[in-house]
């Protein structure tokens, strides 16, 4: 867990934004990120955008598909969400905030 003693960890508290680091050893969800960080690479080299906000919401929009439509090989041909639908079922203690209900 992160220790929220870097500028980037003290930066996502002020956001609001829980930070996660993915465990040791597992560089399968190295891979995932590495993937993801290409697609939005090729957005930003394909498309001309006239301003920041018109970045946001294509950003914004590939964000819905790559989440919610795009079915995803390392995940069975699921999408994150459907998955995650799945996880919450079979393992609802894994979406309770710990920092929020007492816990390590």
């Amino acid at each position: 867990m992160p220790n929220g003693q870097h500028v980037f960890g003290r930066q996502c508290a002020a956001l609001g934004i829980q930070n996660r680091l993915i465990p040791p050893r597992t560089p399968q969800m190295n891979g995932m990120v590495e993937c993801f960080n290409g697609r939005i690479s090729e957005l930003v080299k394909q498309t001309r955008f006239a301003c920041a906000a018109e970045l946001a919401r294509a950003r914004q929009g590939d964000l819905q598909a790559y989440n919610h439509r795009i079915p995803q090989t390392a995940l069975g041909l699921q999408s994150p969400v459907e998955l995650l639908k799945v996880w919450q079922k079979e393992r609802p203690e894994l979406f309770r905030n710990k920092s929020t209900t007492g816990g390590t």
